[in-house]
């Protein structure tokens, strides 16, 4: 085994015992979401088209209104253009993870005042504020290295944390100003953030090289290094690693990758369900006991070709969320073309609900229904948590992805301007 995978947990008694706590979602960010004329909504970034819809957060999910969140891409272009590495970089992006196509907009979460919306945008390797009223930038914060992705908001609404992927960094960032507050190291390629509900710590997920050809199990040690890093939400600083592989390796998973995927905590802090590259499936690790404690296979949908250079960045799976009562998993089968709802208890799966590329899974306003963006078919849909079933789809724009709860003044309907 490479000397790269020997991690080390942290000495530090407190890091040890570590309490995590439920991921912090923009609903609660905004603080007292009924003070004030807000309302709630959903921001469903469309990749592809550098637009973000903001669609009604419950009900019949309706269209409230559209951002247009690259308003500066004639100059970000014409700085790319005049600097090769950069432009190298771009077409990277666009012919790599981007399947052929520009990422301008990756994740979002709204201000607390629910003015703003800020947007990481991976082909322009930033992070902007856009007015919601005008339509125009109120700040930007280029990332180290060329490339922005997933981000998390602190439970409080007040910080932004973003990978920077290609500099093995995330950036934390004050949401009002843009101001850098603080960054730290990660594994290769930084993915997901998740913040504690009780704002202390932030957990990031690193996933490797995920648009490498070398995806058979024995080429596995290719992508990386890939971890998870916890680091104290004040200060930046580590306080403890988990490395999947150990893990996986001591229930006999040896040709699992160790790469976590999207992941969430229990309501009770005692659990993360996480997904991996290539498993059509997901694994539950206790977090007290640091270890893996259940696996769940879902179904395989024989038309998924057994290629795995054909699945789409390592991804068999992408998109994972949970009831708000802790009952019931909602998983999104993004190469096998479903959805489903899975009873957390017996880890039963319910009706295989199909969908088109689904590549995310979040919570409506009411915590009834689990939303699924349907990459492959420019729409969102809704599935009902109590019985599996589809709800309603809704079209949006081209590929959609992270879909975030956020907050709009009660009488926005789009900006004004840009």
């Amino acid at each position: 085994m490479p000397a790269f995978r020997t991690r080390h947990l942290c000495s530090v008694a407190a890091a040890l015992a570590l309490t995590v706590a439920a991921p912090a979602t923009a609903a609660t960010a905004a603080t007292d979401a009924s003070s004030a004329g807000l309302r709630e909504v959903m921001f469903v970034g469309n990749n592809w088209d550098g637009t973000a819809d903001v669609i009604k957060s419950t009900g019949d999910f309706a269209k409230v209104g559209r951002i247009n969140v690259v308003p500066d891409k004639a100059q970000r272009m014409a700085e790319i253009n005049a600097d090769p590495i950069k432009w190298i970089y771009f077409m990277a992006i666009r012919n790599g993870v981007g399947e052929g196509h520009d990422q301008f907009v990756d994740d979002m979460y709204s201000t607390p005042d629910g003015k703003s919306v800020v947007v990481s945008r991976p082909s322009f390797a930033d992070v902007v504020s856009i007015d919601l009223s005008t339509g125009k930038i109120n700040w930007r914060f280029a990332v180290s290295g060329y490339r922005s992705d997933h981000m998390a908001v602190s439970p409080d609404g007040t910080r932004v944390a973003v990978s920077a992927s290609t500099a093995n960094t995330v950036h934390v960032l004050d949401i009002a100003t843009g101001k850098q507050l603080g960054k730290f190291s990660t594994g290769d390629k930084p993915h997901e953030n998740i913040f504690t509900k009780d704002g202390k710590y932030i957990w990031n997920m690193s996933i490797g090289d995920v648009n490498t050809s070398l995806d058979d199990p024995s080429a596995d040690w290719t992508k990386g290094d890939r971890h998870i890093t916890v680091v104290d939400a004040t200060t930046y600083k580590q306080v403890k690693v988990i490395d999947m592989r150990d893990r996986l390796d001591a229930i006999g998973l040896k040709n699992f990758s160790d790469a976590v995927r999207p992941a969430v905590f229990s309501p009770d802090e005692s659990k993360l369900y996480f997904q991996v590259s290539f498993f059509n499936g997901f694994l539950e690790y206790d977090v007290a006991a640091d270890k893996i404690t259940r696996v769940k296979t879902l179904p395989k949908n024989p038309a998924t070709s057994e290629d795995r250079t054909t699945w789409v960045n390592d991804s068999r799976h992408h998109g994972i969320s949970m009831s708000p009562d802790g009952a019931k998993l909602c998983v999104a089968g993004t190469m096998d073309d479903y959805a489903t709802v899975v009873d957390r208890a017996s880890l039963q799966e319910g009706e295989l609900v199909t969908a088109s590329k689904p590549y995310w899974a979040t919570v409506s306003g009411d915590g009834k229904d689990c939303i699924v963006s349907e990459s492959g078919a420019d729409q969102v849909t809704a599935i009902d948590f109590a019985t599996g079933k589809k709800v309603l789809s809704v079209p949006v724009g081209d590929h959609p992805q992270r879909v975030r709860l956020g907050h709009v003044q009660a009488d926005w309907t789009g900006p004004s301007a840009g």
